[in-house]
């Protein structure tokens, strides 16, 4: 099985012949690129330096047994990667500073389909028709972040009043007329349930609400990365999909972003990205020294990022019954399925339902 390769340190991407290396200074104290393999072993160095200085140092890249990158560092490409990552089909994934996602290094699609566009375009100026799967991504998102709230008011959190107005709330879906309403809900819901963060979360990461561009502080630090790195995962699901990612029904499409992704993000954010938030802090796995704290801002430290990293990569690759299916299916692969779901939609097969956890 291909796994999704992570760069958390700064460094070049090369090319020789058909083995891609990463070069990086010896000096620079930061956490080692890793893949999501799960023994987690690094890939060895080779004795022969390329860059024919001393003070670099180069790892191979195990191309045939990766999924997509994650470049977390400062990380530079030269055309001959861009060429060999395209034909190997291997998206390339950026992020900046602070680490919200960038911008993907994409592959020609494969699976390129003029009949699933124009349904897909037609779905989004059909008014009813978007109305209807936008709905479904609100309503998804907001029942997994419900069974996170019942989840730990079974664990002994005070959370009864927040799970009624939630549940009112969701309640209330079907009877918005647009979408501009339907987004007004789910902003609602999302500031009742990262109020619950605060009796959800260990007294030392107190969280007074969401920030962005930069996070204002260690939680809304987690949140961002967490949503870039998941926003990531579901580009690639649906690279490998007929869907155009282009276009949304919940989000607006736009240019500069795969705004699809958008939207199947918002689903598996509260198991994916929020439930390695709370394992994180609550196992005391990530503390206020992996964080760095800065006039504007604050942001992941090295230490932080590649904790949370490993976290949520083990997160992807865990496992589950699928009811329908009847075998056992990873997390990541859960995102996919949800593409297929929508495709369906989208061709006449079968009404989209969102995923919707029940553990």
């Amino acid at each position: 099985m291909k796994v999704n390769y992570y760069i958390l340190r700064n460094g070049k991407l090369i090319r020789k012949e058909n083995t891609v290396y990463f070069v990086f200074a010896k000096e620079e104290e930061q956490p080692q690129p890793f893949s999501g393999e799960v023994d987690g072993e690094e890939v060895a160095v080779e004795s022969e330096n390329i860059s024919d200085k001393p003070e670099y140092e180069k790892r191979i890249l195990p191309v045939e047994q990766i999924n997509s990158i994650f470049a977390i560092g400062r990380v530079s490409i030269t055309s001959g990667v861009i060429s060999f990552m395209a034909k190997q089909k291997i998206p390339v994934h950026f992020f900046g500073y602070y680490g919200h996602y960038e911008s993907t290094l994409y592959p020609h699609e494969s699976l390129l389909s003029g009949e699933m566009h124009i349904r897909q375009a037609a779905y989004y100026l059909d008014g009813t028709k978007r109305l209807r799967i936008a709905r479904k991504f609100v309503e998804g998102a907001a029942k997994n972040m419900l069974r996170n709230l019942e989840y730990y008011q079974n664990e002994g959190k005070n959370l009864v009043e927040e799970i009624i107005t939630v549940k009112n709330h969701i309640a209330n879906l079907e009877q918005c007329n647009d979408v501009s309403e339907l987004m007004a809900i789910e902003g609602n819901i999302r500031n009742i349930y990262y109020q619950c963060f605060s009796k959800i979360l260990k007294e030392t990461f107190r969280f007074e609400g969401r920030t962005k561009h930069p996070p204002e502080n260690p939680i809304n630090a987690m949140i961002s990365f967490g949503n870039s790195l998941l926003y990531s995962a579901t580009i690639n699901a649906i690279y490998h999909t007929q869907l155009d990612q282009t276009i949304s029904f919940l989000h607006e499409p736009s240019e500069r972003r795969f705004s699809l992704s958008l939207d199947i993000s918002e689903i598996f954010k509260p198991f994916l990205v929020d439930r390695t938030i709370f394992k994180l802090v609550n196992k005391d796995i990530i503390s206020q020294n992996d964080f760095v704290k800065e006039l504007n801002g604050c942001l992941l430290s090295k230490s932080g990022k590649e904790k949370f990293v490993r976290d949520f990569d083990e997160r992807l690759k865990t496992t589950i019954k699928h009811r329908e299916l009847g075998r056992n299916v990873s997390y990541e692969r859960l995102i996919y399925l949800e593409c297929l779901k929508l495709c369906k939609e989208i061709l006449g097969l079968k009404e989209y339902e969102p995923f919707v956890i029940w553990w």
